[in-house]
């Protein structure tokens, strides 16, 4: 019989330890800079190339333990050195992800490599999949694809919108109608090679936080992509619409088990942000003296910190369980992903707002990087699904009703 345990294999704790160490020393020191210049971070990601935490090849190795652990510990310990950076760092890994899950063998070779360039001249991916009127209805989509068969290409209009590295990214996949009146399952993912004409990005977005990281809308007119691009190609999507237009039924299991699946590393992100301002407000608490003693051995600040570091631990939990169960192939019949994605985003908004609290005035101005560590956090209530959204689906999942 199999032990249970919690513990971190040797592996696990060399990887934690190594991608620590790198935002420790490397990415920390640049957090405030690149915040407050609000760009791209290129340094930083090409010392992350030559480190090798920046290529297809550290996600493999990554994705390969099989307990499903190690990119969340990865994204835990990035992000807890600054969440900018990480995203800029770590935000090629949505295309990555589109890539590998949807496309050929072929289609990997050829576009996984292109994604990261390499030490000495990186480059970034971008998914581009939310649209202006398409954030959380995804039926709502109005971005089209249209096959030219004279000529073998798709030719892709339309508008995405607040997309990661978007239009400055050397290789884009971008989702698209393919059939309107299939609504949803009408749509199919394509890589827009390098330097494609028609594709656009607009002026980078200023922010609330995560402002080391690029986000921008891209415009895509009479975008003109070879049929390879189609990812999974072209028969394997003419046999799925076919399906679809019969009025087979699609496994609701397998396109929720989609997105249950990434949810966790994204709530490992939160916790990073979460863990350094609980670690940032605790040291602080411990040295900050008023009324003649530190304010850790006040019942208030003490029971705060308590919380802080309880609620913490306990979204880690569902974080490692949810990331476990994907690797494993358990089913989500509890939407076991969403939950850990819902938990760590409000556990980060609440833990860092806390540590602001806690720091009074200190607290408030950028001489202390937790008010941007506070701003930072927001975004994990908003973006890949908001909080809401993660407690339809649940809700959902454990009623078998469709609330709406």
């Amino acid at each position: 019989m199999v032990e249970f345990s919690l513990a971190l294999s040797d592996d696990q704790t060399e990887l934690r330890d190594w991608v620590h160490g790198f935002a420790a020393d490397v990415v920390r020191p640049a957090a405030a800079e690149w915040d407050a210049r609000e760009e791209t971070p290129w340094p930083v990601i090409q010392e992350a190339a030559r480190n090798g935490l920046y290529g297809f090849e550290f996600l493999a190795q990554c994705w390969s333990d099989p307990t499903g652990i190690s990119i969340n510990l990865a994204n835990e310990e990035l992000f807890w050195g600054d969440a900018g950076i990480g995203m800029s760092i770590f935000g090629t890994t949505l295309a990555v992800a589109a890539i590998y899950g949807s496309g050929t063998p072929d289609q990997m070779v050829e576009w996984l490599p292109q994604c990261y360039g390499d030490a000495d001249d990186p480059k970034l991916g971008a998914f581009a999949t939310t649209e202006p009127q398409a954030g959380s209805d995804v039926g709502a989509m109005r971005t089209r694809a249209r096959y030219d068969e004279a000529t073998d290409e798709w030719v892709l209009d339309g508008q995405k919108a607040y997309i990661t590295n978007g239009g400055i990214a050397n290789v884009h996949v971008v989702t698209a109608v393919v059939d309107p009146e299939l609504g949803s399952r009408g749509q199919a993912a394509f890589v827009v090679p390098p330097g494609t004409k028609g594709l656009e990005g607009a002026k980078k977005l200023r922010k609330l936080g995560l402002r080391a990281s690029h986000t921008a809308d891209v415009f895509l007119d009479d975008v003109r992509v070879p049929g390879s691009c189609l990812l999974g190609g072209k028969d394997k999507l003419d046999e799925r619409l076919a399906r679809a237009r019969e009025g087979t039924s699609s496994s609701g299991q397998a396109a929720m088990r989609t997105f249950e699946i990434s949810r966790p590393t994204v709530g490992a992100q939160a916790l990073g942000i979460a863990r350094a301002a609980y670690e940032y407000a605790l040291d602080y608490a411990k040295d900050r003296v008023a009324f003649g003693r530190p304010i850790i051995e006040n019942q208030a600040i003490a029971f705060a910190l308590a919380d802080m570091r309880t609620e913490i631990d306990a979204a880690r939990l569902l974080v490692w369980r949810a990331s476990w169960m994907g690797r494993t192939n358990q089913p989500f019949t509890a939407a076991e992903g969403s939950m850990s994605k819902l938990k760590a985003g409000e556990v980060a908004v609440a833990v860092t707002d806390k540590a602001v609290q806690i720091l009074g005035g200190a607290g408030y101005v950028t001489d202390h990087p937790v008010e941007r560590w506070s701003r930072d956090a927001k975004i994990y209530t908003i973006f890949e699904g908001t909080s809401e959204i993660q407690r339809l689906v649940i809700a959902r999942a454990i009623s078998g009703v469709r609330i709406r």
